[in-house]
């Protein structure tokens, strides 16, 4: 019954910023932690950022340095915020609760092409 919407990908020049929701229906938003994971061509799905309950952000390397996760308990949507958009940015974009559902639910995910 969990529904997770991701939205905001586009097509974004290098440099550039966007920013990513996600939107949650059927889940206990409140109390899990929730992340964002990246699927680039050809790869599998990485993990990027989570954000706890307390709202303690955590961060693949220095992904911080050019990425921000924030989260809306009122609206039940997650956030991600990305500047100084790489190439290597490019890729499907997940969210879901960290860990994820041991059902391997995911939803479509959205995409993201940083490119000239």
């Amino acid at each position: 019954q969990v529904q997770l919407v991701e939205s905001g990908g586009d097509l974004v020049q290098p440099g550039g910023t966007l920013t990513l929701s996600c939107a949650v229906s059927g889940s206990n938003f409140k109390t899990n932690s929730w992340g964002w994971w990246l699927q680039r061509p050809g790869r599998q799905r990485e993990w990027l950022a989570r954000i706890s309950p307390n709202y303690a952000a955590y961060y693949r390397g220095s992904l911080n340095d050019r990425f921000s996760i924030s989260r809306d308990n009122a609206q039940n949507t997650v956030t991600l915020r990305l500047k100084f958009a790489q190439p290597e940015d490019t890729g499907v974009y997940f969210c879901n609760t960290f860990p994820p559902p041991a059902t391997g639910d995911w939803g479509q995910g959205t995409r993201l092409t940083v490119s000239s």
